[in-house]
């Protein structure tokens, strides 16, 4: 069977439309309770979002959800998706659960669920969950007795914040550095800058003050900007720009030039490599990441391990492989020797120990290859358009014939939105441009059609 209401990361879309409706969320909750109540004990959820609008409706009827299936809930208000997935193993829950669209604007929303180990649930679990929601659950409702109690967790902040400073290196500190924090104006508006600060930075934080609208707003690692601006402006030596949800993170270096995900795994595997460290022999990550980074990592005689797109994938090849590192060039790091996932703020702190350990600054150590010309291109598509037809498949081929052996193409659609991402990489930049054109215009005519 196939997966109807989760994608590569959860539940999304556009917030009161279905399947982002109170209704839905209702039943994600209950159905959810019911798969993770197992034995006699008080069963509890942890319930973390970030800071859009429609929070205030998820929020309620997920935890209404999770009392009628018998499930304490924990309220932790706006957290980083990293704090949830954390507090859900550091409180010994039986789920825990983020509401965010990530990087989207705040007109989306979406459901993410954490095991109690702390990780993203498998395609299986999902699939078994939906199949409840798709049936009758009535007769599973707990009773008036056995109903759950909602809490809220006034230290959930300082909890995370704790975690987060122990996974910088004893004895180091940021005393000296000036670095410019973009929290996205959500979900790590409070505890990125209070880090920071707290292990001696001179911080100036930018989008931390979130009205429901602003999330990712001309802000964050999507739209990077004017944390790059503030960098110049301040003569800072950095500049860190998270998501809403503060599970991906990219780099400013000092000149103000902008750090993918590939260069921060790039710097920190490098350096785990000659401090014996890295685990697994190299580096998960995914189709996505630069030809560049593979080179690098084989001239270290280190292995990139490719996965699907979606940093579930890359976890759990990690975890069943022995890896300690991997990610997305999108900027989603996992550390796994730290967390469980993602974690953008934890990333950061180990590219800055990298920084205060070499004396260098964040151009040299950011910087440890040259990436191959790579051009992405979203083409935007009806959600029911069949638009992988014949022609498209012939503008693929001729690309691949063009290109031959010095470079790739990839083509796949979002997970997360109707969009088909068309992606070349070569060496000729010209050459890699033509190919998207052809291959994108291909499929627009397609989607029209």
């Amino acid at each position: 069977m196939i997966r109807k209401l989760f994608g590569t990361d959860g539940i999304r879309g556009t917030a009161n439309l279905e399947p982002m409706t109170a209704e839905t969320a209702l039943k994600v909750g209950i159905a959810a309770g019911l798969h993770f109540t197992r034995g006699d004990h008080r069963h509890r959820v942890v319930i973390g979002k970030d800071t859009r609008l429609s929070g205030y409706m998820i929020e309620p009827a997920l935890t209404a959800g999770f009392v009628a299936s018998g499930m304490d809930p924990i309220l932790v208000g706006p957290m980083p998706t990293p704090a949830v997935a954390m507090l859900t193993r550091s409180l010994r829950a039986d789920l825990g659960v983020m509401i965010s669209a990530s990087h989207n604007p705040y007109q989306d929303n979406g459901i993410k669920l954490f095991g109690p180990d702390g990780y993203k649930l498998s395609d299986a679990v999902e699939l078994e969950i939906e199949t409840r929601i798709d049936g009758d659950m009535s007769d599973d409702l707990a009773e008036p007795k056995d109903l759950g109690r909602a809490l809220r967790l006034e230290d959930a902040q300082g909890r995370y914040t704790e975690f987060v400073k122990q996974t910088f290196p004893r004895g180091l500190t940021l005393d000296g550095l000036k670095i410019v924090i973009d929290c996205a104006n959500g979900a790590a508006y409070k505890v990125a800058p209070t880090v920071l600060w707290e292990l001696g930075a001179e911080v100036i934080p930018v989008g931390v003050d979130p009205d429901g609208y602003n999330i990712n707003l001309g802000c964050g690692s999507t739209s990077t900007e004017f944390m790059q601006s503030q960098v110049a402006a301040h003569g800072a030596d950095i500049g860190i720009a998270l998501d809403g949800d503060a599970d991906r993170v990219l780099i400013s270096d000092e000149n103000g030039k902008m750090v993918d995900g590939d260069q921060i795994m790039g710097a920190v595997a490098s350096y785990w490599a000659r401090e014996g460290k890295l685990t697994g022999g190299g580096v998960v990550a995914t189709v996505m990441s630069n030809l560049g980074f593979e080179r690098f990592l084989d001239s270290l005689e280190l292995s990139l391990v490719r996965t699907n797109v979606g940093d579930r994938y890359v976890v759990e090849h990690m975890r069943a492989n022995g890896f300690n590192l991997g990610g997305e060039q999108s900027g989603h790091i996992v550390l796994s020797d730290y967390s469980t996932t993602g974690d953008g703020l934890v990333a950061a702190l180990q590219v800055l120990a990298v920084i205060r350990r070499s004396e260098k600054p964040a151009s040299e150590v950011c910087r440890v290859f040259e990436p191959l010309p790579q051009l992405l291109k979203n083409v935007k598509v009806n959600a029911q358009a069949e638009w992988e037809t014949a022609s498209v498949k012939q503008a693929i081929a001729a690309g691949k014939a063009k290109l031959q052996d010095a470079g790739r193409i990839l083509i796949r659609p979002s997970g997360t939105e109707p969009l088909v991402r068309v992606m070349a990489e070569g060496e000729d930049a010209a050459l890699i441009s033509h190919i998207v054109d052809d291959i994108a215009a291909e499929i627009e005519r397609a989607a029209a059609s």
